[in-house]
């Protein structure tokens, strides 16, 4: 029970109720599965759902959007990090047999 000097609660208006954006969400899971048990095609997903979720909460008034971001983020995040193994890679055994040619 609220004391006589207090003001009561704003009630809720009838139709502001927003709903989370179902992509966003699908973002952000598919986010963390890019990071542990789908890497590269959890992180594809991330941004795919992460880009449709931002667009549809542009358009309509939705939450979600920090979820979206997150799972852009990490799947941006990901993605480059395995464009950077890859290319470590291919340096590494490029340089290697650039080498191993030389010595020959």
């Amino acid at each position: 029970m609220l004391p006589p000097d207090h003001p009561a609660p704003p009630s809720p208006i009838a139709g502001t109720t927003t709903s989370t954006n179902g992509y966003a969400v699908a973002s952000l899971v598919m986010g963390i599965l890019g990071w542990s048990m789908i890497p590269l095609l959890g992180s594809i997903g991330a941004i795919v759902f992460g880009h449709l979720a931002r667009a549809q909460i542009r358009r309509q008034p939705q939450q979600g959007d920090g979820l979206a971001l997150a799972g852009l983020i990490l799947g941006w995040i990901s993605i480059a990090l395995w464009i950077l193994g890859i290319l470590a890679f291919f340096l590494f055994f490029g340089g290697l047999a650039m080498l191993l040619s030389l010595n020959a």
